[in-house]
Formats: C-alpha cells, structure tokens, sequence
C-alpha cells in the first residue's frame, strides 16, 4: 500500500491548488457575504476539466478515479467550500449523465456541462422525503412518448440558475418503495416547473437554494435515465461518491482552518509569549493535525474501495462521510477558538469555515443515517477481521 502521489496526482493537486489561489480564495468571502452565485469562475473550472472530474473519457469527461478526483476535490475546498460543494454536485450530474442517458441526451447535454457552460442540480429530497428517500411522492405517469412529472422536491442546490435537472420521481404504485422510483434528466425551463424563493442559510451562500415545483411537467420518454424503477439504484451509486465529494470537502476546509491557526498562533503574543509557546495550545494543534490526517486518509481508503468496486465501497463511504464531516467541522471550531474573539469576526475566515462546513454533517444522508448504514452493514458480516 503506497500512500504517496505519484507525478500524475501531485499535477492534478497542484492545478487545482493554483486555481483555488487564484479564483477562489479572493473572491470567497464576498461571494459568502452577498450570496454570490460565481457561474463564469465555475466556466473557468470547466475549462481546466473540472466539472467532468471522474465523467469517463469516452464521454468528454477527465476520467479520473474517485482517489484523484478528492484530491482536486481537497484542494478547491480550501479556496472556497460552498462553491466546491456545488462543484461535485455538478460532477454528479454529469456522471449520471455519462452512465445513464440515452445517446441523444449526451450528446445534448454533456458537452455544454462538462465545460460548465450549463450547469445541473441533483433532485432528490422532497418536504416530507429527507433521510428516507425511498418514501418520495413526486409522481411521473406515462403519457404515450412522454412522461409527466407531478411533486415537490427542496433544499435543491443551484435551483432556478442551473439548466438541468436529475430528478428522481416514482412511476411505480404509491407503495412502491425503492424499486418504484425512476430518474429522469429534466431541462429546467420546462414549462409547469416553479422554483420557490431563494433560501436564506447559514452557510453554502455561494450556491443558491430553492425548492421546485412540478405542474404536468412533460419530459420525452428518451429522457428517463436508465431503466424503469432504476432511479433509486442510481441515487444511491451517486451518493455513494456524494459522500467522498462532501467528506472532501470537509477535509479541504480543515486544512485551510488548521493552517489559518498554525500562522495566527505563531504570530499572536499574548503575556510576552507567541500563543505557539503554550504547551495548552500545541496540544490542540497536534490533536487537529491528527484528525485532520486520520480523515483525509479514511476518504482515501473509502474512495480507492469505490474505485475498486469493492462489496464494502457503501460502508466504508459511509464511515468516511461521517468521520470526516463531524472531524472536520469540529476542527474548524477549535481553530476559531484559537484566534478568540478575532476569529468570530468576518475579517478572518474562520467563522465562515465552520458555517459552510456545519451542513456537511446534514446532506448526502445526516451522520446519524450514515451510522445506521454502517451498523446494518456490520450485523450483516459474520466476520468483521475482513474489513481491515
């Protein structure tokens, strides 16, 4: 096992690290402060391929591995979080696109949003469908050449800016669970489709959020992603990278508050002392560089077993997005309480790493659901020595 980067990966780090220097760490705390949607910076992203980080070749993708990609992932986050989240939610998109649309919807779609000249919302969530995905009720009905989508869906990133939506609706009976719930890849200017208000949240204000309505939405039947009652089986292949992408996020931001705090700290005095002279404060710096390592190289693991197909790939996403999400945010609050008083100010950056990096905890499946994931699978095992 061999945990260094080879040439190709330290390239890809340090294109994106140069991107994140350059577009989005100046521009960060203004797009956070004035909820600033930065869809010509997400051009340039498209321009160096990273919108198709892991879209097959074949496609017009990079065709990187799930392990590549987080490190490009990594490095973007800590220029700005909330516009790298959305970035993999773009991603995810174009992977559904890749693997699961019709030839005639590729070749429609996929060039405009690998650039990112177009840009693609995920909709899976609904008002009263959140951790339990499988209960949803926006209904699509069969209507000769055509399907017509029916519902609600919330908490939609990018929606009312974005052009095309993946939107997981149920064509099987009303108790139909998971097998009755197909995808369908929808242009978002539709008409029937209404986009509410644009949410006021605690962080993520990059990306803007809305809920969407759905009033006799008339899709062509060619725009099903995938078979019939296929939909939540793909929901759940992409969450499974959902939950790498936002554990890297978490891991980015990390790194960004634990480097802000290991410069403040030497340059701070306090009693005719650097802060780094207290053996108090060095502790908490060794106890956020050890989380901090322990959670990159937990994603690293979960995301090789992804890129092997491994059985266990779900599990070891899930115990990834959970420890790295509460890891990352916990590191994040202890670097702002290093910088006291100065890091509850808008004028360091700290404040706003731990209010982008809260809801990482929440979406891709709360952690709570993520340890439901876990224990089920571990109860399933006979022998849990095979998953060392």
């Amino acid at each position: 096992m061999n945990f260094e980067l080879d040439a190709d990966q330290q390239a890809y780090r340090d294109a994106a690290r140069q991107f994140a220097q350059r577009e989005l760490a100046p521009n960060a705390a203004e797009w956070d402060a004035n909820s600033v949607f930065p869809v010509e910076v997400l051009r340039q992203a498209g321009d160096l391929g990273f919108c198709g980080l892991y879209t097959p070749e074949a496609a017009g993708g990079l065709g990187l591995s799930r392990l590549d990609a987080t490190l490009i992932i990594e490095e973007l986050a800590q220029g700005c979080t909330s516009t790298t989240a959305f970035l993999t939610i773009h991603n995810m998109v174009n992977w559904i696109l890749a693997s699961y649309a019709t030839e005639a919807v590729r070749e429609a779609w996929l060039p405009s949003m690998l650039t990112g000249e177009k840009l693609g919302s995920y909709c899976l969530t609904e008002p009263n469908a959140g951790s339990d995905a499988a209960s949803l009720r926006t209904r699509a009905r069969r209507d000769g050449d055509a399907y017509v989508i029916d519902g609600n869906k919330m908490f939609i990133s990018g929606a009312g800016d974005t052009q095309l939506l993946v939107v997981m609706a149920r064509t099987g009976a009303p108790n139909s669970g998971a097998g009755g719930i197909s995808a369908f890849a929808v242009p978002a200017d539709t008409p029937g489709i209404d986009y509410g208000k644009k949410e006021t949240k605690m962080g993520w204000n990059s990306q803007p959020t809305r809920a969407i309505s759905f009033d006799g939405v008339r899709v062509p039947a060619d725009h099903r992603l995938g078979d019939e009652g296929e939909g939540f089986r793909i929901a759940m292949r992409a969450l499974d990278g959902g939950r790498i992408n936002i554990a890297t996020c978490s891991v980015g931001t990390a790194q960004a508050a634990l480097t802000t705090a290991h410069r403040y700290l030497n340059e701070r005095e306090q009693f005719g002392r650097t802060l780094a002279s207290f053996q108090a404060l060095q502790f908490k710096l060794a106890d956020m560089a050890t989380q901090l390592v322990a959670a990159r190289q937990m994603v690293r693991l979960a995301a090789s077993k992804l890129d092997r197909g491994d059985p266990d790939a779900t599990l070891y996403c899930a115990m990834a997005k959970r420890f790295a999400t509460d890891q990352g945010f916990a590191i994040c609050n202890e670097a702002l309480q290093l910088h006291g008083g100065y890091g509850y100010l808008r004028d360091y950056p700290l404040e706003r790493h731990v209010r982008d990096c809260r809801v990482h905890q929440i979406l891709e499946g709360t952690n709570e659901i993520m340890r439901l994931v876990i224990a089920r699978r571990l109860l399933d095992k006979d022998d849990l020595e095979t998953l060392i």
